[in-house]
């Protein structure tokens, strides 16, 4: 009879041993970049839109505001991003790249294909996988 406790059976061990295992992978690439992996999940989002309210940044990356906060303080004192209250709403924090941080994309764009290239996976299997994920994400986001 199947145990539905037994480790190896649980959603949340796979999800998180492969989490942990994955973002090891990525230090070989985000070492020389100077940024941990929380740091470049900020910058991606970043290069994607800045500035960005904190607000807006923590949502993104399903963070608490008070979570991401000590990754941004990181990443301004390293001069990549700048913090400022909103001229329009003293309340909200701007946070926006530095030319350094917008710079610092150039280099990141090989953290991909090198992770890719590290997992021997093809890409359309991750990508699929990384849909699935996604997908899990917004029913786990819901349920909560």
């Amino acid at each position: 009879m199947d145990d539905p406790l037994e480790l190896d059976r649980q959603l949340c061990f796979a999800l998180a041993a492969t989490s942990r295992e994955v973002i090891r992978i990525y230090r070989p690439s985000l070492d020389p970049l100077g940024l941990t992996h929380p740091q470049y999940l900020v910058m991606l989002a970043l290069w994607e839109q800045s500035p960005l309210r904190l607000r807006e940044l923590a949502d993104r990356l399903h963070l608490e505001p008070a979570t991401a906060s000590p990754l941004i303080g990181r990443l301004e004192a390293s001069g990549l991003v700048t913090r400022r209250r909103s001229s329009s709403d003293e309340r909200a924090v701007d946070i926006a790249l530095t030319d350094e941080g917008a710079a610092l994309r150039e280099r990141a764009t090989a953290v991909p294909g090198e992770v890719v290239a590290r997992l021997g996976h093809p890409v359309a299997r991750l990508e699929r996988l990384r849909d699935e994920l996604t997908a899990l994400l917004v029913a786990a986001h819901r349920a909560s």
